[in-house]
């Protein structure tokens, strides 16, 4: 029995070398030769992993960018902007968990079109209404400076707020530093005051900018950031009041 346990172990361990050698071989076949084939198989990599990124942001840039389209440029009230942005996020959701669901039960296109009304109703409506939820009416206290930040959330901007909660779901280090403010604040933190500041509430009865913590974030993260909150339709500025900071407002 001995004897045959051995050859059987020495068996095994040549059949893992041989898949080994031609697991081996075949990968220096496949593998680029000259530095044109590099470069192709780079930009192909580079191709996949973009339209990977694009495919996870389309939804949230929809609904952000969307809802401030609309409330800046055809004069839409803007609850009526975040449900139109919303409505079109939730046919983008449909549309990638029919094409999903295609692809897994191999159906045809009679099949797909089935999907569409309990996919909008069961998948796509539940994610973006708990999206648009948990963004307007919660921020976490990691993510707040102090209380009174916290407290000012609900106050702010409905589209700044789900501007920031798409900003925070990329980057769990991102610390509002300020939000609402009175006039005596400015005079509590040694500043002259600013009867113009976005900080206090609007005419429309909500704070229009927040201040975000730049200090040991890197300047790739800080850019990033500032070119993100552009990129949705906001006004950004790199300043100092009482520390570095990154300013973001809504016009």
């Amino acid at each position: 029995m001995d004897g045959i346990a051995v050859r059987l172990e020495r068996l095994k361990r040549e059949a893992q070398q041989e898949w080994k050698r031609k697991w081996r071989k075949k990968l220096q076949q496949a593998a680029p030769k000259t530095a044109a084939e590099w470069r192709g198989l780079a930009a192909a990599v580079l191709g996949a992993v973009l339209r990977v990124l694009l495919i996870i942001a389309l939804p949230f840039l929809v609904l952000v960018r969307g809802s401030v389209f609309f409330y800046h440029n055809s004069g839409t009230p803007v609850w009526l902007s975040v449900l139109t942005a919303a409505i079109l996020t939730g046919g983008v959701i449909t549309a990638y968990a029919v094409w999903i669901a295609r692809k897994l039960m191999r159906r045809g296109v009679r099949g797909g079109r089935a999907l569409v009304i309990p996919v909008a109703k069961w998948v796509a409506l539940p994610l973006v209404v708990f999206y648009c939820g948990y963004s307007l009416l919660y921020v976490a206290s990691v993510n707040a400076k102090s209380a009174p930040v916290r407290a000012y959330y609900r106050s702010v901007h409905p589209l700044l707020r789900l501007a920031l909660s798409t900003a925070i779901l990329a980057d769990r280090n991102i610390l509002i530093t300020d939000t609402g403010r009175l006039p005596e604040d400015y005079g509590r933190m040694g500043l002259p005051t600013n009867s113009r500041t976005r900080h206090y509430k609007q005419k429309d009865g909500w704070i229009h900018a927040v201040d975000l913590r730049t200090t040991g974030r890197g300047a790739i993260k800080n850019r990033g950031l500032q070119l993100y909150f552009w990129l949705m339709g906001f006004e950004t500025k790199r300043h100092v009041g009482t520390a570095d900071h990154l300013h973001v407002e809504l016009n």
